[in-house]
């Protein structure tokens, strides 16, 4: 079976020139939507219909993308509402250490340098200069977001499903 990536979300059409505007949810926006590249459109009736990047640029918050072979509003308007999928086997990005895809890391067990578990990774946040991991107390209490900066997060360990954290002050204070 394929496993697929969300990479973003088309929430309208741009235009008369067949732009869509997709809200992105990659986290690496350049590499995903350079010009050539396929990716898959998938409908809220689970239809699929592959696309390839014609053209890709940021306007305000938005990634704006043309595809090959769709020329005007008319072809793309029935988009809106759509995922942006990518087939995980065509991930091709060489990832730097310390570098991790968002589907990754959501579900880890997160702990304490002493060894305490604080709860699983729920979410991914990137609301500026670094991405902040919105954690789900193993008591069920508030969330706990915790920044992704070296100074907190000492080790991700894929394979074992494991952070481990220096908490800030105060940031397990609940």
């Amino acid at each position: 079976m394929t496993e697929w990536l969300k990479v973003g979300k088309i929430v309208n059409t741009h235009g008369i020139l067949g732009e869509v505007r997709v809200v992105s949810s990659t986290d690496f926006s350049e590499a995903r939507y350079a010009v050539g590249n396929e990716l898959t459109i998938v409908d809220d009736q689970n239809r699929t219909t592959s696309v390839i990047i014609r053209s890709w640029r940021k306007h305000k918050k938005f990634d704006l993308l043309t595809f090959e072979g769709y020329f005007n509003v008319n072809d793309v308007e029935k988009f809106k509402g759509s995922m942006l999928k990518i087939n995980v086997e065509k991930l091709n990005d060489e990832m730097v250490e310390g570098e991790f895809y968002y589907h990754e890391i959501i579900g880890l067990s997160v702990f304490t340098e002493d060894g305490e578990c604080i709860g699983k990774v729920k979410e991914i946040l990137s609301p500026g200069a670094n991405d902040v991991w919105v954690v789900q107390p193993k008591n069920k209490g508030r969330d706990i977001l915790i920044p992704y900066i070296d100074s907190v997060v000492k080790e991700v360990n894929i394979p074992e499903e494991t952070v481990v954290i220096t908490p800030m002050e105060g940031l397990l204070d609940l």
